[in-house]
């Protein structure tokens, strides 16, 4: 059953809201300038209440952007640096032996850089696989576990990672249990003629452009529950749950794709679109999601949830071609039902 149509009182949070948002987009914009369907992206994916993992060259300004949203959304933020030398302390914190007056010694807890609001863990997939896995827990129940003890994280919390989609050489590919944690993952690439012109009077002046609060963290909590408040119809319930099971090489609706895939999409891309959905009929100033806003989530929610088998690989296919030729039949399914 789809859920129900807004009521008054929501129709007037989501037009709020929506305002607010092109506030938002208009201040980023400051400073990370075109680029307008990555901005939406992230920005979906903290409505969501979800992180987001960037893919892209270094140079195309993946870490300004971080910084902007910190500063635009009212959050507080911290950036790591991801090196193989990395250890999980360098990102959870530790506890260090300290003596107090009188010689008493005791433990005394020091935060590492994840207790924040927003943190960029730039070019995560440098760092060792059990550095990656301190990230594992605080994205999925944002909290870390210390010698013994349960720590809350800020709130909100939201981790935006990079990578570099060409440079392999001493990186430690991200385990499928990480990527599935990715709400979506957002292709960098790089800016128009247009744009790079724009860029290159923006920033090479004598002072650099500046953007402003418009969200504060409160605001942005408030934002993620009436994302969720959203009605959602059952042509695109329907949508989804059709595109996710399409795209499982294991189920009888993606037995074409047993000779492409290894693995599908789990539960949880499925989750994860019925969320982003919503954001971007909000972020594009609509009440409720359509069909089509389905087939624009494709990519970023199911490109990381997906695995090229070796004969697909050795053919040349690509996740991309392969969720586009899916997304492309079960719309027209959908169109025909």
């Amino acid at each position: 059953m789809a859920i129900s149509p807004p009521e008054a009182d929501l129709v007037t949070a989501i037009e709020s809201l929506g305002d607010r948002l092109g506030q938002a987009k208009a201040s980023i914009n400051q400073r990370f300038i075109g680029q307008e369907k990555v901005v939406d992206l992230v920005l979906a994916s903290m409505l969501c209440g979800g992180h987001a993992l960037l893919v892209g060259l270094p140079g195309l300004g993946k870490t300004r952007l971080v910084d902007t949203l910190g500063t635009v959304m009212g959050l507080s933020a911290n950036r790591i640096q991801f090196t193989p030398d990395l250890m999980p302390a360098d990102i959870l914190g530790s506890e260090v032996l300290e003596t107090a007056t009188g010689g008493q010694r005791a433990f005394r807890f020091i935060e590492g850089p994840i207790f924040c609001q927003l943190l960029m863990a730039d070019e995560i997939n440098r760092a060792s696989p059990r550095t990656q896995s301190a990230l594992l827990q605080a994205m999925q129940e944002k909290e870390v576990t210390i010698a013994g003890q349960h720590r809350k994280l800020g709130q909100p919390f939201h981790v935006l990672a990079t990578q570099n989609p060409i440079e392999q050489e001493g990186t430690y590919p991200l385990p499928e249990a990480q990527l599935d944690r990715f709400l979506v993952q957002v292709d960098v690439e790089y800016p128009t003629r247009a744009t790079e012109r724009d860029i290159l009077i923006a920033t090479t002046g004598a002072e650099d452009a500046q953007s402003t609060q418009v969200f504060t963290a409160a605001e942005l909590i408030a934002a993620q529950s009436v994302i969720r408040r959203m009605p959602v119809g059952e042509a695109v319930v329907e949508a989804i749950l059709d595109l996710v099971r399409a795209c499982r090489p294991g189920e009888a609706e993606g037995r074409a794709l047993e000779g492409s895939l290894s693995w599908g999409p789990g539960p949880r891309a499925a989750q994860a679109l019925m969320l982003t959905v919503r954001a971007r009929a909000l972020l594009d100033g609509r009440l409720a999601p359509s069909v089509a806003d389905v087939a624009a989530m494709s990519r970023p929610v199911l490109t990381h949830r997906m695995a090229l088998s070796f004969a697909a690989r050795a053919r040349g296919e690509t996740l991309s071609g392969i969720i586009d030729r899916v997304t492309s039949r079960t719309l027209r399914l959908e169109a025909a039902a």
